[in-house]
């Protein structure tokens, strides 16, 4: 009945909602309406691309309509960006290496693959942009933002370390949250984010060369912090509107906030409870703006209907800040009351990485009017967030970000295994999404429905 209770109480504030079958109670709401149906397909793979995990059957859930092949493989395959060409740029941090995928006259067809960059530290990002009349390709390693000019013939030429001495690693120098994600505005300014050192500490807020934020840059190099407080924003894209926005994966293992009496968290306030964590706090879609701060390490923001409360249900819209119970018990290291609501939280610990507006995509309405997001999935929830690939619609009178659908899931079993895990997805020029998997080492096409 309890669960009953919650449920009921949920859709008395979100309205009507349905839910997507596959993965429906890990992953959470997906808004009515935007999906009619969602069924399992099996995941198409070319002979030449049935090493594991595909050398068995493989499923995914998906709108009713829609196909799934492996269309190329790439072992640990991270951001992705397409070339003017029309080639697809595939980050391989792991390795240092950027690949490039060449289709051929049949865009389903297997692609030729080479490698264009190698012996690179760590690069993830790839962004492209025009400057002096000349395209150029930017690439974020983790310790260095390099441009190289990008020639006619669809291979790189000239590099510059347009900024050396990037963060990665932590005040003991072990890696943290090393990798990084570059876009580029229509006004050429650059913008890179730079994650925390730590999972919480009260140094990065502070720190020389700062951490938890996202850089802007000007072609010279010259460089500002734009936004702070962001704990890791691996995800970075630009909506209708020009406003920048980032995906945010927030902090792990939160103590319980709350100096509460009664109820099954009574005289909890900070310790460390596996089913308060489950939930809190939620990644983050935030709109950025010049100086905003996101509230990390001193905020988090809570998707409790009723604050603190165990059986609350949830709710992920215009999300305020409860203060951290290690980093800002009292409040006096920063008043959460006085930082802007997060736009659209998604669940706790679904990991957000790859993040694009699809506006201008070739992708079929309604999906083209909306926003997506390659979830990785958790490594400290129990039971696991699974990775899925999420899609938000684009409310444009209200210039935000509305419910999540769940559009891709099926990655993990119903005992928690995972036999891949969604990085990114970006829309391809034939009206297809493609999506990187780093665990399954794959390019998935995705083919959409068009009735």
């Amino acid at each position: 009945m309890e669960g009953v209770r919650r449920c009921v109480a949920w859709l008395a504030r979100v309205g009507p909602v349905v839910l997507v079958p596959t993965l429906a109670g890990i992953l959470g709401p997906a808004v009515a309406g935007a999906a009619q149906a969602f069924t399992t397909v099996h995941v198409s793979v070319p002979a030449s691309n049935r090493a594991a995990p595909f050398n068995r059957t493989r499923s995914l859930a998906v709108p009713a309509g829609w196909t799934v092949e492996v269309w190329a493989r790439v072992a640990s395959a991270r951001f992705a960006a397409w070339t003017p060409q029309h080639d697809l740029l595939v980050s391989v941090p792991s390795s240092g290496k950027v690949v490039e995928l060449i289709p051929g006259a049949n865009p389903a067809a297997v692609p030729r693959k080479r490698v264009i960059l190698s012996g690179l530290t760590q690069p993830q990002g790839l962004a492209f942009d025009t400057l002096g009349g000349r395209v150029v390709l930017y690439v974020a390693e983790s310790d260095k933002l390099d441009r190289f000019v990008w020639r006619s013939s669809g291979t790189v030429g000239a590099r510059t370390v347009l900024v050396s001495g990037l963060p990665d690693a932590n005040a003991d120098g072990a890696p943290a949250h090393r990798l990084k994600e570059v876009v580029v505005a229509a006004d050429h300014t650059v913008y890179v984010d730079i994650g925390s050192s730590t999972n919480v500490n009260t140094v990065d807020p502070t720190a020389k060369p700062p951490r938890a934020v996202v850089m802007a840059y000007q072609p010279n190099g010259k460089g500002r912090v734009f936004a702070t407080g962001v704990r890791n924003g691996d995800g970075l894209s630009f909506d209708p509107d020009g406003n920048l926005w980032t995906a945010v994966n927030e902090r792990d293992a939160i103590a319980y906030p709350f100096r509460t009496t009664t109820g099954r968290y009574a005289r909890s306030f900070g310790k460390v409870i596996t089913s308060y964590v489950n939930n809190h706090p939620p990644d983050e879609l935030v709109k950025l703006t010049p100086g905003r701060n996101v509230g990390w390490p001193y905020c988090n923001p809570d998707p409790d209907v009723t604050p603190g409360s165990p059986t609350s249900a949830l709710t992920y819209a215009d999300l305020t800040f409860d203060r951290d119970a290690q980093t800002n018990p009292t409040g006096t290291r920063l008043n959460c009351a006085t930082l802007a609501p997060i736009e659209r939280g998604i669940p706790a610990h679904s990991a957000p990485l790859g993040f694009h507006f699809l506006e201008g995509s070739t992708l079929p309405a309604p999906w083209s009017d909306g926003a997506i997001v390659a979830a990785h999935g958790s490594w400290d929830r129990t039971p696991p967030r699974a990775p899925a690939v999420l899609w938000f619609p684009w409310e444009a009178g209200a210039q935000t970000l509305g419910d999540q659908v769940n559009l891709v899931t099926g990655f993990q079993a119903a005992n928690g295994t995972r036999w891949g895990r969604p990085v990114d997805a970006v829309p391809g020029p034939d009206g297809a999404l493609y999506v990187t998997d780093d665990t399954a080492g794959a390019v998935y096409r995705i083919v959409p429905s068009t009735s």
